[in-house]
């Protein structure tokens, strides 16, 4: 008998893609002198709508459209870059498979496929791909952009985005206006409106001693030293990058370095490294002790964490 998150798939007699049914709740009912069961579905395709090859897969071609909102699919090999660039658009980056790095002057992200990254028009970003990634970018209207976020933030998709999203890359790039690919840029603005902020981002400083002890740290995540093991090599004392830390960061030194060993322990369980090895190379104790911190600071622990959103929220 199904239970809760008992899937089923379902093959329509027609060109449609397969559907999954997920049973989210279930129970029974009386129907005349007769008992039923009672289920709660929701119904996900297996595969995502592809985007048309022929459709432009330069960034350019979709700033100047007459058109709140223009989608573009994208698909990179494992280890491309983009290099620094900007937008005249505001933008919403997002990978349905793979992992991202985002590097912007003021902090970097790690961007598995449940969590997208707001970059406001004009804001210099690169992005390092972690494995293959295919990309699904949002380009937003300077005017229907003015209700969202003034700087880069990271944001929860939730299955209903994320298939908005995957919609209207589907859909022609110049999509008619008064239509049904309007009305899905209509909810794109609505649901990114309540999108749940996720506070994930590794600053950076200005300061050049912050800087050189902050470079050492992303080469080597798993680096254990102190921040008073710091000062003869910097030549600052502790107390002076404490306060930096703090003043330039609006973090102390161990929660940023907690921030990069997130950050990489997203991507490596991206490209499927164990999580007993990533613990010992970041220094855990024990791979429980890791998996402890990371859901006490992600919400889910590692083998869940890729996932998706809804699996986060348990729907």
């Amino acid at each position: 008998m199904p239970g809760p998150d008992h899937s089923v798939e379902i093959r329509p007699d027609t060109d449609l893609p397969i559907f999954v049914a997920k049973v989210t709740k279930y129970g029974y009912g009386a129907y005349g002198d007769r008992l039923i069961l009672l289920m709660e579905v929701t119904l996900m395709p297996t595969r995502p709508l592809l985007p048309d090859p022929a459709r432009s897969i330069n960034a350019q071609d979709y700033q100047d459209l007459p058109r709140a909102v223009t989608a573009m699919a994208k698909e990179f090999p494992a280890g491309a870059q983009t290099g620094a660039h900007s937008h005249p658009r505001a933008q919403l980056i997002y990978a349905v498979d793979g992992v991202m790095r985002v590097t912007t002057p003021s902090g970097f992200w790690a961007l598995p496929p449940l969590r997208a990254l707001w970059v406001p028009a004009g804001v210099p970003h690169g992005v390092d791909m972690v494995g293959a990634v295919s990309m699904r970018s949002l380009y937003i209207q300077a005017e229907a952009a003015a209700d969202y976020w003034p700087q880069c933030q990271v944001v929860e998709v939730s299955g209903l985005l994320r298939e908005l999203i995957l919609a209207l890359t589907a859909a022609p790039v110049d999509y008619p206006l008064g239509g049904r690919e309007e009305q899905v840029a209509a909810l794109i603005l609505s649901e990114l409106a309540a999108a749940r902020v996720v506070p994930f981002q590794i600053p950076w400083p200005r300061d050049r001693r912050l800087q050189t002890i902050c470079m050492a740290i992303l080469d080597q995540p798993g680096l254990q030293r102190g921040i008073e093991d710091w000062g003869s090599e910097v030549g600052a004392s502790a107390r002076t990058l404490i306060r930096l830390f703090q003043a330039e960061l609006g973090l102390n030194y161990r929660q940023w370095v907690q921030q990069v060993r997130l950050a990489d322990a997203v991507c490596r369980l991206s490209l499927g490294v164990p999580v007993a090895r990533i613990a010992a190379d970041l220094g855990y104790r024990s791979p429980s002790a890791f998996s402890a911190m990371f859901h006490r600071a992600l919400g889910a622990p590692p083998q869940r964490y890729l996932q998706g959103a809804d699996t986060l929220n348990g729907s």
